[in-house]
């Protein structure tokens, strides 16, 4: 008989806990409320992979089994894996034909907490080769966008409370390829071609459409990534301009260093904000990316820093390139120029800090997405529901 109003400490290899030592480094202890009442001092029983045995205060199992069994732990992850498998496949099929259900389906057979259940059910030491088998099975372009989906504040658009009235909306149609976009689901069934540019097939994951150069959908998403951050610099209360360079001569005005001067950004020097849009899937970047969250978007800050610092010397101005990924992530100079921004507008609005960086990166993303989701319904041949793309 059982009594679970007593606490027991069952030692071994596995749980919920980890438990570090200079003894069993690495080894994990799993706590739970139960104890052995009216039964001997000892006793055994046995488990799933040997004898366990039990005290009237412990339940002691053998090194060598059950955590420390290496088939027994690698069969548990080839079938969590097999599984696994077989459910993105189906998602994929669903997804081209209903991807609300797909993604219903995948956050609730398939999230994060399926994750955490084999974590903490198996040595980590005993279940790498088996996640690295399933790790391979993704492509290189996958893995990258995976990468760049989880980077911090990339699914900042998907908590934007929708506001038709502040342009922080997405139609049905926008909505819909967005969301198979962002997943990696199939936004370009049979590889059609570009309906603006014939000679460029659609690649499933929509690498072309969102960085065409025909159309002015690329000009049209940099220009309202800019103006969302230059509002948010005078809202707090820094004196920004659009597009400086226009005024300079005609050699650097042709390169216009700044698409955003702030004045007085640090120590009194203005910082002239530099934005581009890169895609971790181009095949300049796609390797690295493949392996190294952030990787497309240090490139293009580098290339920025290349091209810009020398006339931005000249002229008295810090060069600080805004680069964000097609898929939301930011790189690291950005980020630091947010989170600046967020401490002269928290300080203004008495308002949190972390509150105020949610804000500023919600409508930025969701800016970007909008633009990216208009140009792949455009590169397909679907009507938008608002007109064209210069619309909202």
């Amino acid at each position: 008989m059982v009594d679970f109003g007593r606490h027991v400490e069952v030692s071994t290899t596995i749980g919920t806990h980890t438990q570090p030592s200079s003894e069993h480094l690495g080894s994990l202890a799993w706590s739970f409320l139960a104890s052995v009442a009216d039964t001997p001092a000892s006793n055994k029983v046995t488990g799933l992979s040997g004898e366990v045995m039990l005290t009237s205060n412990a339940a002691v199992l053998p090194k060598n089994q059950l955590g420390r069994e290496v088939a027994f732990c690698s069969s548990f992850i080839a079938s969590k894996r097999a599984a696994a498998s077989t459910l993105l496949s189906s998602l994929v099929k669903l997804g081209s034909c209903d991807p609300q259900i797909a993604l219903i389906l995948l956050r609730m057979c398939g999230g994060f907490t399926k994750l955490v259940h084999v974590a903490r059910s198996t040595p980590p030491s005993l279940a790498l080769d088996e996640l690295h088998a399933f790790d391979e099975q993704s492509s290189v372009a996958d893995k990258a966008r995976l990468l760049s989906v989880s980077s911090p504040h990339a699914s900042a658009w998907l908590s934007v409370v929708p506001s038709p009235g502040l342009g922080l909306s997405l139609d049905p149609n926008e909505h819909q390829m967005a969301i198979k976009w962002w997943l990696g689901l199939n936004t370009s069934p049979g590889s059609p071609p570009c309906a603006l540019c014939p000679e460029h097939p659609l690649d499933p994951l929509g690498h072309h459409a969102v960085t065409c150069k025909r159309g002015g959908d690329a000009i049209s998403r940099h220009n309202k990534l800019r103006d969302v951050v230059l509002q948010t610099c005078h809202r707090a209360c820094i004196s920004a301009k659009a597009e400086a360079g226009s005024g300079l001569g005609h050699e650097l005005r042709n390169t216009r260093p700044a698409d955003i001067l702030a004045s007085n950004w640090l120590c009194g020097k203005p910082a002239a904000f530099d934005l581009t849009v890169v895609s971790p899937l181009n095949p300049t970047f796609i390797s690295e990316a493949g392996r190294t969250a952030g990787s497309a978007a240090v490139a293009a800050e580098l290339r920025k820093h290349f091209a810009n610092d020398a006339k931005c010397s000249e002229l008295g101005w810090t060069c600080i390139p805004l680069v964000a990924e097609s898929y939301g992530a930011w790189g690291s100079e950005a980020v630091q120029a947010f989170s600046r921004l967020a401490s002269y507008l928290a300080t203004r609005t008495n308002s949190p800090k972390s509150k105020v960086v949610c804000s500023l990166y919600g409508p930025l993303n969701l800016t970007l997405v909008r633009a990216n989701a208009r140009a792949l319904l455009l590169r397909c041949g679907c009507s938008l529901q608002e007109g064209d793309i210069s619309s909202s």
